[in-house]
């Protein structure tokens, strides 16, 4: 039974993420607009880049690869560390604050559209375990 929620839980992220990567995010994918969401929401809009790997579940290297094409598309800024050049930030931009908040009212609306059928008490007993396995965006 395990076993097959984990499974059902995989294939369900897979068709989420194909039905967001399907929608006109404002020319970003799904994992882009997750890195935007984590950052315009701690102070100064700006993370260590191994803290915003792990808040959006992949290695540093990995989201070394996304950042780059969102910082040529203005979206981010690598900032280096005064103090320890081992460690660097991304910062959004203010493009990057712009692209998210258009992009968040079809996102907000996708995902009322995907979870209508499920009563807010639901959601929020499904987000509690979501919570517990890790989902704490």
């Amino acid at each position: 039974m395990e076993l097959n929620i984990i499974l059902n839980l995989l294939k369900v992220q897979s068709l989420i993420t194909k039905k967001f990567d399907g929608l006109s995010l404002h020319g970003i994918s799904l994992t882009d607009f997750m890195i935007l969401h984590i950052l315009s929401s701690v102070p100064g809009n700006r993370l260590k880049r191994i803290d915003l790997a792990e808040g959006i579940g992949l290695t540093a290297s990995g989201i070394t690869r996304i950042i780059s094409p969102m910082e040529k598309m203005g979206l981010v800024v690598k900032e280096a560390n005064e103090r320890d050049a081992r460690v660097s930030y991304v910062k959004l931009t203010s493009a990057g604050e712009r692209v998210f908040k258009e992009a968040k009212v079809t996102a907000t609306q996708t995902s009322k559209n995907m979870l209508a059928g499920i009563s807010k008490n639901e959601l929020k007993v499904f987000a509690s375990h979501l919570k517990g396995l890790g989902g704490d965006l």
